[in-house]
């Protein structure tokens, strides 16, 4: 069984570690834990993981975060991955951070990257695991904060948080959306 699971994030150096990037951060350190590396590929950075039987193809899609939809239509098509196989990993401002909440379907609740992918698609229902960044920021200052860098103390905490979020990817691969929201969406 296959499945794709994308993070979305903007490419090159200057938005590494921010907190727009979490799914590329969460993707780079699954890739890591499973002696696995990226590679350059059509739309996306490219990487496939073997857990248990299942083949997970991660992309960290290289057309900035407004475009996200054109590289997951585009490696679901090549992968042969039906919607029900796939899953984005997302930065969310409505969640506290660190607090991890995968969903079946969602609005794209003002992210531009799930906006495109709704687009693209052409629907809503597909699942995503939501990673909260929290909303510390001052009025107007909401890209400042998006695209800022982590501080310290969540460095710290974040580990920990990707790898529960790492445990939350491999379970959906192995026990669906519903199951893996009933075991982990209150942790």
């Amino acid at each position: 069984m296959k499945y794709l699971i994308v993070g979305l994030g903007n490419p090159g150096v200057e938005y590494k570690n921010t907190r727009h990037n979490i799914g590329f951060k969460t993707l780079d350190t699954l890739a890591k834990v499973s002696n696995v590396a990226f590679n350059t590929a059509k739309l996306a950075e490219r990487a496939v993981v073997k857990h248990k039987g299942r083949t997970l193809v991660l992309i960290k899609p290289t057309t900035y975060m407004n475009l996200s939809g054109k590289a997951m239509n585009y490696w679901m098509k090549k992968e042969n991955v039906s919607i029900e196989n796939t899953l984005v990993i997302t930065d969310d401002l409505a969640l506290p951070f660190g607090k991890l909440r995968l969903k079946p379907k969602g609005s794209p609740g003002g992210h531009n990257g799930l906006k495109d992918i709704q687009e693209v698609l052409g629907t809503n229902v597909y699942a995503r695991l939501r990673f909260g960044i929290g909303d510390e920021f001052s009025k107007g200052k909401q890209v400042d904060f998006v695209l800022g860098k982590w501080s310290d103390s969540e460095e710290e905490q974040l580990v920990e948080r990707i790898d529960l979020a790492i445990d939350i990817v491999k379970a959906f691969s192995t026990i669906g959306v519903q199951r893996t929201m009933n075991d982990y969406n209150s942790k």
